[in-house]
């Protein structure tokens, strides 16, 4: 069960308090910017979380700045489109309503998920996918430097699993190790620890007890929540 960090108390409490029950992830961006497009990836990855253990979910965006810039920036980084919350029907009957904040952020009343800043902005021409990752490699509860250090690291990492993904594609196929996919979402569902994720990757990445075709099917069950699009180069020429 995935269980998050409401901000107003400090304490943990169920994304998903009701068995198949619909929650309403609410994401509250204060407008264009880095900070605000990571607001929309935590909502992003809390939404993907909560689908993976089979909760159904309304992801809706509540933002008046800027909002064409917020939903064109969100698209680049691979974050899936939420409903505008204007236009949105209430009363659906949610089990749990989540909304995602900027730190410090007292409004509105409800479980909230807080979101540190971003500095700087990201450099013109950075590359997406590079950014999400810098982005998903620190706590959401700590601030984001997005220097050319950080772009330059997540940049090779990136370019790194795509090509081995790529390759070992070519192996025979293996199931994902129970031990292997406990460790993942258990990652996940404790306050969605996505550093703990990629932890667990780059331990898979050269672990020589688990075979190629299973580092393979790790690497792509764990994309379907960091949507790095890791299985992007597979037929690709080498």
């Amino acid at each position: 069960m995935l269980r998050i960090t409401d901000a107003r108390t400090g304490d943990f409490v169920a994304a998903a308090p009701v068995r198949r029950g619909l929650t309403r992830v609410e994401a509250h961006p204060p407008g264009f910017g880095m900070t605000g497009l990571r607001v929309l990836l935590a909502a992003d990855l809390l939404v993907r979380a909560l689908e993976l253990g089979g909760t159904p979910v309304w992801a809706l965006l509540s933002c008046e700045r800027e909002p064409a810039e917020l939903v064109a920036g969100a698209a680049a980084l691979g974050i899936r489109p939420f409903e505008h919350s204007r236009d949105a029907d209430p009363g659906l009957g949610e089990a749990q309503v989540i909304h995602v904040v900027t730190e410090g952020d007292s409004a509105p009343d409800g479980v909230r998920v807080a979101v540190a800043p971003v500095q700087p902005e990201a450099p013109e021409g950075a590359d997406p996918a590079a950014l999400r990752l810098a982005l998903l490699s620190r706590p959401r509860a700590a601030s984001v430097r997005l220097d050319q250090a950080a772009l330059g690291e997540a940049d090779e990492t990136l370019r790194r699993w795509r090509s081995a993904v790529a390759a070992w594609a070519h192996r025979p196929s293996r199931p994902v190790p129970d031990e292997v996919r406990g460790r993942l979402r258990t990652a996940w569902e404790d306050d969605l620890d996505v550093p703990e994720v990629l932890a667990t990757l780059r331990w898979a990445e050269t672990e020589p007890d688990l075979p190629d075709g299973a580092r393979f099917e790790t690497y792509a069950y764990a994309d379907r929540l960091l949507g790095l699009d890791l299985t992007r180069d597979l037929g690709a020429p080498s």
